[in-house]
This record gives C-alpha cells, structure tokens and sequence, in this order.
C-alpha cells in the first residue's frame, strides 16, 4: 500500500519529456554538440558529470571553457562539473569555449535537474477553530495583523476583503465585476495585490481596498497563488509546474521555480504562503500542502491535512481546501477552503521527528 506520501506526489506529478540534445547556439555554426556522462534521464543535485564536447570545428587554441545553468557558473575541475547551488526542473547546461584569437564558440544541452532529498512527512494540530464565510470561495488568505485579507473566486461572485477572524468583523468587502474570477492575494510594499484566474489581469489596491490599478500578465496564462518573503521578492504560482518571481514594482514575470522532488516535477501549487523562509503551497484537489524551498524549487516537505474537510458542515458548495495564511506573533497557520464554514488554527509537526 503507497503512503500518503508517495500518493500525494504520484497525483502531483508532472509528466517530463524526454531528455534530447538541442540544437547548438553558438557564435558560429556547427562548431560543436555536447553529451553528459553518465548518460542518465534525471540528474540529482549534487551529482558530478563529465562534458564531453563533440566534433569540435574550432579555430585556434582554446584558453578558457565556462560551464553554465540558468546564469550560475558551475564549479569545473577540467572537462568535470558539480550540480551544486542551481534551480530545479528542466534546464539548459551552457558550454563557453573562449579562444586566444578572441573568438568565442558556445553550445547548450537540455537535462532535468530534481533534488537530491525525498520530502518530509508533516502532520497537523488544531489549536483553535473560527467561523469562516461560507459563501467565500477562498482563493487568497494573508495576515496583517490580526486582519485577514482574503480573496474569493467564481464569476459574478468574487470578492476582495478584510476581516478578523478572532472577532468576525468585516471591515470591508469589495466585490470584482462579474467578468472577473478572483484568485491569490499578498499585501506587498503596503499595497494589496490580487490575481484574477484566467483575464491574465492582476488588481492593485491601497490598505483600504481601494483600486490604484492594474497590471498584466507577461508570461503566464492563468493566476492562481501569490505571496512574497517580506522583502523584496513576490512569488506567482499559474497551475504549472512553475513558480513565477514577479518583478516588485511592474509585477511582470522575470524569472521562475520548477517544483521538484528527488523522483519528478510537479504542478497544481495552488494558494501560496511564505513563511518561515520556504512556501506553503496548497495542492489543488488534494489534501495536501507542499513545502517550497523558494531558492531552487525543492519540495521538502508535504504536510498530510486530511480530515480537516470532513469537520465543517456539508453543503452543495463545499469545495477543496484552499487558503492557508500564518500568524507570525502566533507563530500558527490559518487554514480553510472553498465555501468552508470553518478557519483552523493550526500547527504542523514532523510525521517522524
């Protein structure tokens, strides 16, 4: 019998293509390919390969060869590479071949790159349960202060609100037009910011829900998660097996996470969190949440939240578990779903400590 563990991630799981050598993008034509050894379908973080340039048509000597992944140069002894520090998931290794007479000649060659840990187990403990809306279907949960700002989806019903979930007083509630299916929520630089799903529109708002503007989509096709680490970097999750970095003044997409594990890549982070130094990531249409780590894109943990669904009062609307939003001076985690009766306050503890 497969653990949770094992068949949360075989339902996560993004299919990967196959590994193949790409055309070379050089400086000049046909001037050389690339092969790895050993010759393996994945590469693990960590792992040392030898590059191997083939049917080289080089003018002059060479003085000097650079090994690249995704703008990191990789620590090189020879013809010798660690996969060490670098991001996740498909990737392009890139070989600069600089000679004495000046020219330079460079090739490049797609592999797949996962972590080198399996995920933890995590197990959760309610410490407290609120009353929820049970008409929001929850796409966006944050806290500032003891004030949630929450999004809600669906056409002609979405909203952008503020309310205090220790009290139950909302403070405002902004309704989107019906053209428009609200998703993820952050509150950055003072401003609050939300997506929509698929309008490829994300909203600008002040500390009173009052719209300054909007912004589009660059890369993306569709929003779903936001959040941000508190400083300067805003996080975008689109249903892919992408996390997106949003540019922190034009909120445009300039770079990307691949989530991975140490078997696959995965996809479906759904509401985002950032907490702790990793994000939270619900898993759409799964009882799960995945731990992130927002520097390479490592799933480290997977906490199991099952049975939450089962203690809020049945309807026709209860949906999926969505919205998880930590109390820093609490130091707990605000959990609930799509059209739930209920927010838990929760802590997550390790399966095998």
């Amino acid at each position: 019998m497969k653990t949770y563990l094992q068949r949360f991630l075989i339902f996560a799981a993004f299919t990967t293509t196959a590994i193949g050598c790409h055309a070379p993008s050089t400086t000049h034509q046909a001037d050389f390919v690339i092969d790895l050894f050993p010759k393996k379908k994945e590469y693990h973080l960590g792992d040392t390969l030898v590059v191997k340039m083939l049917h080289p048509t080089f003018e002059g000597e060479i003085e000097k060869i650079d090994y690249q992944v995704h703008r990191n140069t990789l620590i090189s002894v020879g013809d010798t590479v660690i996969l060490a520090s670098l991001p996740l998931g498909k990737q392009y290794l890139k070989v600069s071949v600089q000679m004495t007479n000046g020219k330079t000649y460079t090739a490049q060659k797609e592999f797949l790159l996962l972590a080198k840990e399996a995920p933890k187990l995590y197990h959760y403990q309610i410490l407290n349960e609120y009353a929820h809306d049970p008409n929001a279907y929850t796409q966006g949960l944050e806290f500032v202060g003891d004030t949630l700002v929450e999004s809600t989806g669906q056409y002609a019903e979405s909203t952008i609100r503020k309310w205090n979930p220790f009290t139950g007083e909302v403070y405002k509630n902004v309704p989107l037009q019906p053209m428009y299916f609200g998703e993820g929520a952050t509150v950055f630089g003072g401003k609050i910011l939300q997506l929509t799903w698929r309008e490829q529109v994300g909203f600008v708002y002040d500390a009173q829900l009052n719209l300054q503007k909007t912004f589009k989509y660059n890369k993306s096709k569709e929003g779903w998660g936001l959040c941000h680490n508190g400083n300067d970097k805003l996080y975008k999750s689109d249903g892919t097996e992408k996390i997106w970095l949003l540019h922190p003044e034009t909120f445009a997409e300039i770079d990307s996470l691949q989530l991975c594990t140490n078997k696959s890549m995965y996809s479906y982070a759904n509401e985002l969190e950032f907490a702790n130094g990793k994000i939270y990531a619900n898993t759409f249409l799964k009882d799960g949440i995945m731990i992130i780590n927002p520097e390479n894109g490592a799933i480290e943990g997977v906490v199991d939240v099952r049975g939450l669904k089962e203690k809020v009062t049945k309807t026709e609307k209860v949906d999926v578990l969505n919205g998880i939003a930590y109390h820093p001076v609490r130091k707990t985690f605000f959990i609930t779903g799509k059209n739930w009766d209920k927010i838990f306050e929760v802590v997550f503890t390790p399966a095998n400590p």
